[in-house]
């Protein structure tokens, strides 16, 4: 089975360019509460999404799911989970969570109204994983390397493949019912680690989605919607008949693969 890949966007062109072209869920991002200081110094992406593009997106797609970023859970949760659902969504993604409760909260909220996703990405999440999963109404978790590193006092955000966190995070969720994945890619022979071993990794640690991250393709730098299409077409399938083989090889290249993440991490 191919990873489930995600992309973030609030442009209808381009929504419409990555779902014809096989990418399967296209990301709202409403996240702003303390992200800001959280990544200051930090060349992160910071959207500045809007309610109204979730109206304006979700009815263009058919075949690739809406999943929308909401803020970390605070006081207006109840009231932003309510206008995100009636705007239009298939999947409601929750960020810095980081205890049980607040998931509980979170979960009663959103009511099996839609999907949900739980963010993974701050130090008392990771510790608190075993007891989230005993949780009812989970349907998938993705693993944050950026902010989880900088939770933990890392360096690099890939610290967390050489140093067995992740690893250790997708042996708890493999083992539960809940799907599961990690980070971002870029495109084959691109990023700060090369794409292929990083893709290597998450068929060796089980994982079932992946972002396509900036690194991907930053649409901010493009503004011919034809040269986006080729873009995504090409690429997207480069990444495809690569993933064919990851899923076929043997478990001694997929290790020789992680030796060679956490030397180039080193």
């Amino acid at each position: 089975m191919s990873l489930q890949l995600m992309y973030i966007s609030n442009d209808p062109e381009i929504a419409v360019i990555v779902q014809k072209n096989g990418v399967d869920s296209i990301w709202i991002d409403l996240e702003t509460l303390g992200k800001e200081e959280r990544q200051r110094g930090y060349d992160s992406v910071k959207s500045h999404h809007t309610i109204d593009d979730i109206r304006k997106i979700y009815p263009l797609l058919n075949s690739s799911e809406l999943l929308v970023r909401v803020n970390p859970w605070n006081s207006y949760s109840e009231r932003e989970i309510d206008e995100v659902i009636e705007a239009g969504c298939d999947i409601i993604m929750l960020p810095m969570w980081k205890s049980v409760e607040e998931v509980k909260c979170f979960l009663a909220a959103v009511d099996n109204r839609v999907k949900t996703n739980l963010l993974l990405e701050t130090k008392e999440a990771a510790e608190c994983l075993d007891e989230i999963l005993k949780l009812d109404g989970i349907d998938e978790i993705h693993i944050g390397l950026n902010d989880l590193h900088l939770s933990l006092g890392l360096t690099f955000m890939f610290e967390l493949l050489a140093n067995g966190v992740v690893e250790s995070l997708c042996n708890k969720l493999r083992a539960s019912s809940v799907t599961y994945g990690f980070g971002g890619i870029a495109c084959l022979g691109q990023g700060l680690l090369p794409a292929e071993n990083i893709l290597y990794e998450h068929y060796r640690l089980g994982s079932s989605r992946v972002i396509l991250s900036r690194s991907f393709f930053d649409a901010s730098k493009c503004k011919d919607v034809e040269q986006a299409d080729k873009f995504f077409e090409v690429n997207v399938a480069r990444l495809r008949e690569t993933e064919k083989h990851a899923a076929t090889c043997d478990r001694k290249t997929l290790e020789e693969n992680k030796a060679l993440i956490a030397e180039k991490a080193r």
